[in-house]
């Protein structure tokens, strides 16, 4: 991996400013930082100002593994061109598996509801199992997916003390990636994000410049930030860019 704001990076990233450039974002752990609660994440007032000038430059989206509607209210105020939910499968058009998360949410709680410091999450599509508060998190996260792999048509994966649960076959992070890649007719896509549940967009073929906020070994990412309050710079550069290109 190397670092996006070094200069053989930011190489790369005046190609983005020259290009037919989507640019795309997760949100916790990249547009905000990492919070103790899902509910008190929130983007600094710079990010805010920044993403919102980005995308009246470039077609911009969200990628969150939040609900649709809440990772909405999280960017109120800031118009992308497409916000998508729940790790890549809610759309405007999305299905709706609601039973089945339902039973997925019951055999949880049953089962494993009562572990000191666990949450359950219901974001429709899709559930996420919180252990950040327990203090046994090995054992926890043990028991989760030992329950996860008893559930019904479910994908499991991990994120930062979360263990997620999709439906198996809905689309990606990276499907969504593409699919919005095409929508925009764009040759050239940016995608950063953190997490395990970025790997998918991280990996998509073509003209794409994936950026993992903090170095990670085994990672589909091909460039990095330090930590997530360089997505400014990032986004900054991404600007002055583009203003240099259409002033000319």
């Amino acid at each position: 991996m190397k670092y996006i704001l070094s200069k053989t990076g930011l190489d790369i990233v005046n190609r983005l400013g020259q290009e037919q450039t989507l640019c795309a974002f997760d949100f916790d752990g990249t547009l905000s930082s990492i919070v103790e609660h899902p509910d008190k994440a929130h983007m600094r007032l710079r990010t805010r100002d920044l993403l919102r000038r980005l995308a009246t430059l470039y077609p911009c989206i969200v990628i969150s593994g939040r609900a649709r509607a809440d990772a909405i209210e999280k960017l109120h105020g800031v118009h992308v061109a497409r916000v998508i939910g729940n790790h890549g499968a809610e759309t405007d058009t999305a299905q709706n598996p609601r039973h089945l998360v339902e039973e997925w949410k019951n055999v949880l709680e049953a089962s494993i509801g009562s572990l000191p410091g666990l949450w359950v999450e219901d974001k429709g599509l899709s559930l996420a199992v919180h252990y950040r508060q327990a203090t046994q998190k090995a054992e926890v996260r043990r028991q989760i997916l030992a329950v996860a792999r008893k559930l019904k048509n479910v994908y499991a994966f991990g994120g930062k003390q979360v263990i997620n649960l999709v439906v198996d076959g809905a689309p990606n992070k990276g499907d969504a990636l593409a699919a919005e890649r095409d929508r925009f007719g764009c040759t050239w896509v940016l995608y950063v994000g953190d997490d395990e549940n970025d790997e998918d967009a991280f990996a998509l073929e073509g003209n794409v410049v994936s950026v993992r906020i903090g170095r990670k070994l085994h990672s589909h990412a091909k460039y990095y930030l330090r930590s997530q309050v360089e997505i400014d710079e990032l986004i900054d550069s991404l600007i002055r860019l583009r203003d240099q290109t259409t002033s000319v």
